[in-house]
């Protein structure tokens, strides 16, 4: 079986194929890095089939070899949602390949496979609110202990001491929303808080790929028609709306 993982919700877009079970190949492209390129920054729409290709080319295959999509739908970027969404569904479409929708924050947590630990999933929302969940791994299992939620910084910080475990227990933080708040979350939480995004971990895609394995095994992919993004809050013009009423 080999599947093509997508995922366009956080800042650094990224592809990744998994075959039987396992990561082969992955790409991922960010605007902070297109900058330390001096290239222009880009957006998702225009970086995620090059992205692909790329990965296609490097892999030696072609789209109608694969067994299936996997794409992550949310929370996270309106637009990048939007974007990997309808590229998911298009490349679907076009091959009569199954599709399936994987949670961001369950595919971020899922990144940290090297250690036991209580996992807090963070990207940013802005507005000093962050997308949130956690997650407990233990022996190489990864367990949901919250539904993923939008909360203000400090909701979240309290929630992590809610469910830390014993003191000592490992916990690591990780996300573009962890490294928003680095400062405020160590100061509340202490330093044993691992702060963690860095390059030793698989990218999103990879994780949205394989947390959507067994899903295909099993054949219960999603409608392609009717998966949409969770978006878990109102655009700024919905927003605006709600408020004139």
């Amino acid at each position: 079986m080999r599947i093509l993982g997508i995922d366009t919700a956080i800042p650094a877009a990224s592809v990744a194929l998994i075959e039987d079970g396992k990561l082969f190949a992955e790409e991922a492209r960010s605007k902070a890095l297109n900058r330390l390129h001096g290239k222009p920054p880009g957006n998702h729409a225009e970086v995620i089939l090059p992205l692909i290709d790329s990965l296609f080319e490097k892999a030696g295959i072609t789209v109608s070899q694969l067994s299936g999509i996997p794409v992550s739908i949310g929370p996270g970027s309106f637009t990048g949602l939007r974007i990997g969404l309808a590229t998911a569904k298009g490349l679907a479409y076009e091959s009569a390949l199954p599709l399936v929708g994987v949670s961001t924050l369950h595919a971020n947590a899922a990144r940290v496979n090297h250690l036991d630990a209580v996992v807090g999933s963070m990207l940013d929302a802005r507005k000093g609110e962050v997308f949130f969940a956690l997650f407990r791994r233990s022996q190489n299992l990864l367990t949901r202990i919250t539904c993923d939620a939008m909360m203000s910084i400090h909701s979240a910080i309290d929630l992590v001491q809610s469910n830390q475990g014993s003191p000592g227990s490992a916990l690591i933080l990780i996300g573009e929303g962890a490294q928003a708040h680095k400062r405020q979350l160590i100061d509340s939480l202490g330093s044993s808080a691992q702060i963690s995004d860095g390059p030793c971990h698989p990218s999103v895609a990879a994780q949205v790929g394989m947390l959507a394995v067994e899903r295909f095994v099993s054949g219960s992919g999603d409608d392609v028609g009717a998966l949409t993004p969770v978006y878990l809050r109102l655009s700024e013009a919905e927003s605006k709306r709600k408020n004139l009423r």
